[in-house]
């Protein structure tokens, strides 16, 4: 587990286990070991094709960036990026790196444009909206299972208003490599999930 083919170092055991285990809690449907896995792929794809500029940091901050994961708390990003300081520690641009995923639907192209590693990270952790339309329909009900606590007018009218500012984002992907291969999809999905 937390395996990347591009990964610079393996974790050490203790610490796979432990991030393991976080990940393999009941009350995550979508925040899981599967999306870690998915984002490590992905972070294989960029190193063969774009290239990282520091992958240590970048992998640090995908296999610990939803390691604290509750639906109803609202400092999820910064308890992750405090236990990779615990368990690794993890410098300051790893934990920039997590902090920054708290920020998805509230930062534009403009505040990661001089930052490659950042733009393709945060774009790693968004590639499940260009997937196929079976596979973001998987996402979005694993969304509303972890929400499970929010009524479901509250939770539709909140997670319409989250998906409505992505897709009126002129760029839903920060970086060119994203964007070119996974735009359309991702807009083809929300404009679906919006007319539903």
């Amino acid at each position: 587990m937390f395996e990347a083919r591009c990964a610079p170092f393996p974790l050490p055991l203790d610490v796979a286990r432990e991030l393991a285990a976080r990940y393999g809690e009941p009350h995550r449907a979508y925040h899981d070991a599967t999306h870690i896995a998915a984002m490590l792929g992905w972070f294989d794809v960029v190193a063969d094709n774009v290239g990282w500029q520091a992958s240590g940091d970048v992998y640090l901050a995908i296999v610990f960036h939803d390691a604290i994961y509750d639906a109803t708390a609202k400092d999820n990003e910064a308890r992750s990026a405090q236990l990779a300081r615990d368990l690794v520690a993890a410098g300051d641009r790893v934990v920039g790196l997590i902090e920054l995923t708290a920020r998805h639907g509230s930062l534009t192209p403009a505040d990661v444009a001089a930052d490659h590693d950042a733009a393709l990270f945060l774009d790693c952790d968004l590639t499940i909206l260009g997937a196929d339309p079976a596979t973001f329909d998987r996402y979005d009900a694993g969304v509303r299972i972890e929400y499970r606590h929010v009524p479901d007018d509250l939770f539709a009218a909140g997670r319409r208003a989250f998906l409505a500012k992505l897709a009126a984002q002129p760029r839903i992907y920060f970086s060119d490599f994203f964007h070119a291969r996974l735009d359309a999809a991702a807009r083809a999905n929300l404009a679906r999930k919006l007319r539903a």
